[in-house]
Parts: C-alpha cells; sequence; structure tokens
C-alpha cells in the first residue's frame, strides 16, 4: 500500500495533473489516513457526525459508532451544517519565492486552499477566498454547494497564472479589511509567509488580534522554505540577497551571516507564534516540503472548536 505521507508530499504532487485533481489526492489520502489511524472515528465524527449532547433525540444516535468508537454521536444533517469558512492567501511577491523546496510558496498555499475547499465542500460546509497582496484582489464568498468549488479552484489558478504580483505587502490592511466585512463567526485560515512591510509585524499582529475581537476561530498556516528561508542553507560564496519586500540589496559571504541572520529569522518567528499564542490562535509553520496531512490536520482541530 502506497504510504500516504508519499501522496500528500508536495515533490510527490507536483507531477500530477491540474490544481482539481491534486487537491482531491490531497483530501482522499488524508481521509484514508484518518481511518487507518489510532484516533479512529475522529475524521467520522468530522465526515458525518456530531458529538451527543443530552435531550437530542435517540433515534439519531449512530450505534455503528458507538460500537466501534465507544462514544456516542448523532448523525449530523445538512440543515445542521452552519460552519463558515474563509481561505486568506497572501499572492504577493515573496510568495512566488521556491528556494530549494520542489515549488513555489504560492503554488505550495494554493494547493493547500484548494484542499481545504475540497475538503469542505464535501461537508457541505460554506467555504470561500480571498487573495490579498498589496490589498485585497479575489473575493469569492462562502457557500456550501459542490458547484461552489468550480469558481474557488479557478480563481486560485488564476493567481498562479499572473505572470508578476507586487512585492510589497500589505497584508495588515487586507486582514483588517476583511474583518470588517465578515458578518458572521467563521473559521479563518490564513496562508502566508508573513512579510509584511519593514517595521508593521505589529500592525499584522493587530490584524489577526482584530479578527478574534470578531468572534472568528483563526489558523495561521506560516508558509517558508525552510532551507533557505529559515536556516540560510545556501552556498558559501559571496552572494547577492534582495530583500523581498523593500528591493534592497546585499552582497556578502552567508557564512558571515549565517548565524546572526537565524537568529534574526528565530525571533521573527517567535514574535508571531507569542502573538497568535496569546489571541488563542492556531499558529502553523509549514516548510514548502511539509506532508500536506500536517496542515489538513491542524485545520481539523479548529474546526472541531467551531462545531462545539
Amino acid at each position: 500500500m502506497q504510504d500516504t505521507t508519499t501522496r500528500l508530499s508536495p515533490e510527490a504532487l507536483a507531477r500530477l495533473g491540474t490544481l482539481e485533481w491534486r487537491a482531491r489526492t490531497v483530501v482522499e489520502g488524508f481521509l484514508a489516513g484518518q481511518h487507518r489511524s489510532p484516533y479512529h472515528g475522529y475524521s467520522v465524527e468530522f465526515a458525518e457526525h456530531r458529538a451527543y449532547n443530552p435531550g437530542d433525540p435517540l433515534r439519531h444516535v449512530d450505534w455503528k459508532v458507538l460500537a466501534k468508537t465507544d462514544r456516542l454521536f448523532v448523525k449530523r444533517f445538512e440543515e445542521e451544517t452552519n460552519l463558515r469558512h474563509l481561505a486568506l492567501l497572501d499572492t504577493s511577491g515573496s510568495m512566488r519565492y521556491a528556494g530549494a523546496g520542489p515549488t513555489t510558496k504560492l503554488a505550495y498555499g494554493a494547493l493547500l486552499c484548494a484542499a481545504l475547499h475540497t475538503l469542505l465542500v464535501r461537508q457541505r460546509d460554506a467555504t470561500g477566498l480571498v487573495t490579498f497582496n498589496d490589498g485585497v484582489q479575489t473575493l469569492v464568498p462562502p457557500r456550501a454547494s459542490r458547484a461552489h468549488l468550480a469558481p474557488l479552484l479557478s480563481a486560485l489558478d488564476t493567481v498562479q497564472e499572473a505572470p508578476s504580483a507586487p512585492a510589497r505587502t500589505a497584508a495588515a490592511q487586507s486582514l483588517t479589511d476583511i474583518a470588517e466585512r465578515l458578518t458572521r463567526r467563521s473559521l479563518v485560515t490564513v496562508v502566508s509567509d508573513l512579510y509584511e512591510n519593514v517595521g508593521e509585524a505589529s500592525d499584522l499582529h493587530r490584524a489577526l488580534r482584530l479578527l478574534r475581537t470578531r468572534g472568528h476561530e483563526v489558523v495561521v498556516f506560516h508558509v517558508l522554505d525552510a532551507a533557505t528561508e529559515v536556516r540560510l542553507d545556501v552556498d558559501d560564496r559571496p552572494t547577492t540577497f534582495v530583500d523581498a519586500e523593500t528591493g534592497e540589496r546585499l552582497t556578502t559571504h552567508p557564512a558571515d551571516i549565517r548565524a546572526a541572520y537565524r537568529e534574526a529569522m528565530d525571533d521573527y518567528v517567535e514574535d508571531f507564534r507569542r502573538a497568535c499564542h496569546a489571541q488563542h490562535i492556531d499558529f502553523v509553520p509549514l516548510d514548502t516540503a511539509t506532508p500536506f496531512d500536517v496542515a489538513l490536520a491542524a485545520y481539523l482541530h479548529a474546526r472541531r472548536r467551531v462545531a462545539g
């Protein structure tokens, strides 16, 4: 039997065809892995059931699930589904960087969003998409129908095919705009490398906090090429580095700056981690070589909180 992790790896998926096909492969591999995991029943609850609450009609109890898991679940009907999900995908110039990974950060993030949309549509939950760089670029409102998947995937294909994007990011303003537009409690997934304009990381912290204070559950998927962007594992020879946000150039020998760079990068990521933790936001670091089941499991954990 083919290993699930191999099926979900970015390198393996890059060899497949359309975005729709790759997203379907991610979801089917993930669900198969859930059923084979020691936490059997976890994905079943998500897919078709909710936990039994005192007063629920006994005729809705799924006795087969009780026999298998020793836990009470009731069958979840379509009219009971009230989850609204919105994926916010950063499409700025820095997200087009590939580094040592098998794909660009944008392609990785787009496939992650496509997999989330595919999973949600299968569960008859409402899902939508926002893309942003120096402002909100695309807004596909959440809907809960199978026909809705096509425009979502089309939008994700379009942002990847665009020849270029603004280098500078206005993530903080974009997230603030979305927070002010969202009127119903939602699960918001933010997919970004978090490279806000210089000196404006605190603004991005505040924008994420605003989403939480408006009552939304938030998951931040921090997408980087870990080898080059986190560890600075590049050839030890004179190299010109270009700041993705400002265009500033620095020519130096990587060995001379590696230790200081790693420390600064660790501090930057840790600041975001702490800021998210303080607001009960899930912060999920993702390398572009990370299998997608890691991200989907983090999403599923947040989704269960929303469902209660």
